[in-house]
């Protein structure tokens, strides 16, 4: 019997791809000499002929692996315009097979993964070794932590060759900067060669050290783990703790919380981690800064720590709870890390739901700020801590950009991937234990870590453990939940008062079957509860009076419901069930018992109107809302009356790709576009648009229709001086956008429809720019007009195409002095219609007008613009029209200067008062200036 078992055990060894690395630091280029030794076990039945190896430092290489594309999808730009010497890269020396052989090699496309074919078949359960030399040269840190820093640090992190895993198939995946390396589980021996004044920590154990002249030679072991992560560094930042649990090598440090106290909280969440998962099966957990400062807790413990509003105990703890959850699952599970990321996500966000809920059941979202005047009324101070993972993945869903949990974490967009799908997968399972009974899910979440600790697994496997442990009919968990996007959305329809009990009326307004919580409320206190499954449409349930004064749905805030406004009924009669008016400063977290409404003061600006105070009242809450209303009336003090804009808009949502929106919208607003002379607008429109079924691709359509009426009050000493058309019109307008948003390409082509009774005209634009490898960056705009029919034609330009200042006779730009010809503010540029920089001799085109603007940096933000068009008037011959001159791109749309140097006027740099040729571009409004963050997380 003892024999069988040393055989049995010695099989499992063999089953164990081994790898032996010698690395040594050549400290002056900050790169690596690899030997390496790999035994590669074909752990499957099928003959191999070739083997793939993960070299995911090489993901640095270039502009065009796959790392430097998923950049470019979240606009950064770093790695793209990074030098030589901030890159990283592989180089291979030499690979050859255990009989001394070469071996022919190549990489995938992705530039990170390396295709071995092998020079003797590779039988089932068989194994090879490979002998690889190979030098990594490190990346600075600054794009993804990961290589070297500026201290003389390293972070080694996927830094050396590992097997991709065979089942079957390949599973090979490209270094995206996701944090989802999938290799087999492996021994491995690294011999570290570093200088002898720099320290080193690794999640391997470390076996022994020592000298050799001005080298130490430290010695890691890995048994049964993944890829070794190595710290590297001048100092010695690491501390051993020793828990009754399991051994911690840490950096994580709160700066006003002391070391004993730092041990006790460590303490702490290592039982609760043993407690709710198992025994950890290595040596030591490292638990680093830097892995923390990879994956943070998101929210408003991001905050500056000077207004950080948490008990340093608390910070604390959820900030080592999440690192140490990271690394302990990282190190133990093996399920495939890019498609089913889903489950070790719902684990830990789940955990650390339980946390709060056992040691901290109090916390608010808002900590200390929740007690502060003038936040304490806010809904979201009032919000308990763990409320955080529903309100975050709501503000995905309610965008209509959420995606399933089963969705390939490479496949999501940079939100959903950090925070939404990972709290939604939290959620879920304490959803599932408060439906089936909390005991039922934590023995499931136990049993899955022990049962497969250190073994491949699968979401099946979870969700087979899931199962078994419920005592209810569960698999509208994951048919429903985990793999679609279907909202969750209940209303109590009626309540019918009988003598000792209640009839109720319970909707399923989107029709997705799961089940569903009722509390019954009594002076704030719940006094019964109840849970309801298989509601298809609407249905009606009996339940005993428990002296219920208000029924709500979801009342603990457990299921993440789209719309929770409709969820409560009042048993006190027709009135009190009408939701109160709440008026509240700024923005707060959606309040389902109050119609809020928000007030923030506003200032305005025009050169007519002055600087405009005033009070804008809206109810947009953090999460997008179906209907927005939005009025902000402002006093202009230079025409002592008052001015402003109203917005009604209605979103509808279709689905999530397609024609996935609809927009209704009426808007008006009203203004001064000269002394005394004011303008008003009336514009209802629709608009529907398009997107893919892959967010990745920032690609969108949209087609608006809408009819704008203007109304001009002008000023009778204004009319005298001939002042254009008659005071009030009405346009129909038409326009489709097509939009690719890429850093390093992008494209936006539009075609605009205009009709009124005075005019017919069509309009064409593009815009390309393209990011070349050189880091040279081009621009091309191409715009094309013509008028169909034009009666104003000879009588006024008010309606014509524009070379370099549109009139804007639809009141779309924002202006600072609209009807300015002179002075600072006629040298504001709003790059529309003919997009000319110079102002020139007749810059209108009553019949058509073709332009081309182009500009290509030179150096970094000064570029070189150039202009060309043709100008058509009627009755007149065509002429060329065109100009350059220095473009200061110091924040593209945002925030640009134009310097013109030669035009159609000349050598204009050499012409007198060349200050007020000077153009530039500016955007104060809040919102545009917002979409230059959030384009990067939705």
């Amino acid at each position: 019997m003892f024999f069988l078992i040393i055989l049995f055990i010695n099989g499992l060894c063999i089953a164990q791809h081994t790898n032996k690395v010698i690395a040594t630091l050549n400290k002056e280029i900050n790169e690596f000499t690899i030997q390496q030794e790999i035994e590669y076990v074909n752990k499957s039945q099928d003959t191999l002929n070739l083997i793939y190896l993960n070299d995911w430092a090489n993901a640095y290489a270039n502009k065009n692996t796959a790392l430097a594309k998923r950049f470019a999808e979240e606009f950064k730009k770093g790695l793209h315009l990074a030098k030589d010497e901030e890159r990283g890269n592989t180089k291979i020396v030499s690979t050859v097979d255990d009989d001394y052989r070469g071996l022919d090699w190549g990489y995938a496309p992705g530039k990170d993964i390396i295709k071995i074919i092998l020079n003797r078949p590779l039988l089932p359960h068989a194994s090879t070794k490979i002998f690889i030399t190979y030098k990594v040269k490190l990346p600075s840190d600054k794009f993804t932590t990961y290589g070297y820093n500026n201290r003389g640090g390293y972070y080694l992190k996927d830094w050396y060759l590992t097997p991709a895993v065979y089942d079957g198939s390949w599973h090979l995946y490209s270094n995206k900067n996701l944090e989802d390396l999938y290799t087999d589980m492996a021994n491995t021996s690294i011999e570290l060669v570093i200088p002898e004044n720099l320290n080193a920590v690794s999640n391997f154990h470390e076996l022994s050290k020592n000298i050799a002249g001005n080298l130490q030679h430290i010695y890691f072991q890995g048994t049964q783990q993944k890829s070794g992560e190595i710290i590297i560094s001048p100092t010695k930042n690491f501390v051993k703790h020793v828990t009754p649990e399991l051994t911690i090598l840490t950096d994580l440090r709160s700066p006003r919380y002391d070391e004993i106290s730092s041990g006790i909280s460590i303490n702490r969440v290592s039982k609760y981690i043993y407690e709710n998962l198992g025994d950890f099966p290595h040596k030591h957990l490292l638990v680093s800064e830097l892995d923390y400062n990879k994956d943070p807790l998101y929210g408003i413990n991001q905050l500056p720590r000077f207004i950080r509003p948490y008990e340093e105990q608390f910070q604390f703890e959820m900030k080592f709870l999440k690192t140490a959850l990271n690394s302990f699952i990282k190190e133990t599970m093996f399920l495939d890390t890019r498609n089913e990321k889903w489950v070790t996500d719902a684990i830990l966000n789940y955990l650390m739901i339980g946390f709060v809920e056992e040691y901290y059941p109090d916390q608010k979202l808002l900590g200390k700020l929740s007690s502060i005047w003038g936040i304490r009324s806010f809904h979201l101070a009032k919000m308990n801590f763990n409320e955080q993972y529903p309100l975050l993945h709501m503000l995905s869903a309610r965008r209509n950009v959420d995606q399933s949990l089963t969705t390939p974490n490479d496949s999501l967009i940079k939100f959903n991937q950090k925070i939404a799908n990972r709290y939604k997968a939290g959620l879920g399972l304490a959803y599932l234990a408060d439906y089936t009974g909390k005991e039922h899910v934590d023995r499931s979440v136990k049993e899955f870590y022990i049962n497969y600790r250190l073994k491949p697994s699968t979401a099946a496997d979870f969700k087979f453990i899931v199962v078994e442990n419920s005592d209810k009919d569960i698999n509208w968990f994951f048919d429903e939940y985990v793999s679609t996007t279907s909202k969750i959305d209940f209303k109590i329809k009626k309540v019918q008062k009988l003598e000792d009990s209640l009839v109720v009326t319970l909707k399923n307004k989107e029709g997705t079957n799961v089940p569903i919580s009722l509390f019954g409320i009594k002076n704030d206190t719940v006094v019964s509860s109840y849970w309801f499954r298989n509601i298809a449409e609407e249905q009606t349930f009996t339940i005993p009076k428990s002296g219920e004064d208000r029924l709500v749905l979801n009342y603990d805030q457990t299921i993440p419901e789209f719309n929770q406004r409709d969820n409560w009924k009042s048993l006190n009669g027709f009135f009190s069930s009408n939701k109160k008016l709440k008026f509240q400063f700024f923005k707060d977290a959606e309040d389902p018992y109050y119609n809020q409404v928000f007030y923030v003061p506003v200032l305005g600006f025009n050169k007519y109107d002055g600087l405009s105070p005033g009070m804008r009242l809206h109810n947009k809450t953090l999460l997008e809302r179906p209907f927005v209303f939005d009025i902000a009336p402002t006093y202009a003090p230079n025409e002592k009356t008052f001015v402003g804009y109203g917005k009604f808009n209605f979103r509808h949502y279709h689905g999530t790709s397609g024609l996935y929106v609809t927009n209704y919208s009426l808007r008006g607003s009203t203004s001064h576009f000269q002394e005394n002379s004011r303008y008003s607008t009336l514009s209802p429109s629709i608009g529907f648009g398009w997107k893919p079924s892959n967010l990745l691709l920032n690609k969108r359509e949209a087609l608006i229709l809408r009819s704008i009426s203007v109304f001009r009050d002008i000023d009778p000493n204004l009319q005298t001086l001939g002042l254009e058309t008659d005071p009030d019109y009405n346009v129909l307008n038409a326009k489709y956008y097509n939009t690719t948003n890429n850093i390093i390409n992008y494209l936006s082509w539009s075609v605009d429809a205009q009709y009124s009774n005075k005019f017919t005209k069509l309009a064409y634009e593009l815009e390309y720019r393209k990011l070349f490898e050189n880091n040279r960056q081009f621009n091309l705009r191409f715009f094309a007009g013509k008028f169909i029919r034009n009666e104003t034609a000879g009588n006024t330009d008010f309606f014509s195409f524009a070379l370099d200042r549109p009139t804007d006779y639809l009141f779309d730009y924002d202006y600072l002095g609209r009807s300015e010809g002179s002075g600072i503010y006629s040298q504001q540029i709003i790059v529309a219609e003919g997009g000319f920089k110079s102002k020139l001799e007749n810059p209108f085109a009553n019949d058509w007008m073709a332009t081309v603007n182009t500009s290509v940096n030179i150096w970094r933000w000064i570029e070189l613009y150039g202009d060309l068009g043709v100008v058509k008037n009627k009755g007149t011959k065509e002429r060329v029209v065109y100009d350059s001159g220095i473009r200061l791109n110091l924040l593209t749309d945002y925030f640009e200067l134009y310097l013109p140097l030669y035009s159609n006027n000349g050598w204009e740099i050499s012409q007198p008062q060349y200050d007020q040729k000077i153009r530039f571009v500016i955007t104060f409004s809040p919102r545009t200036l917002t979409g230059l963050f959030t384009r990067k997380w939705f």
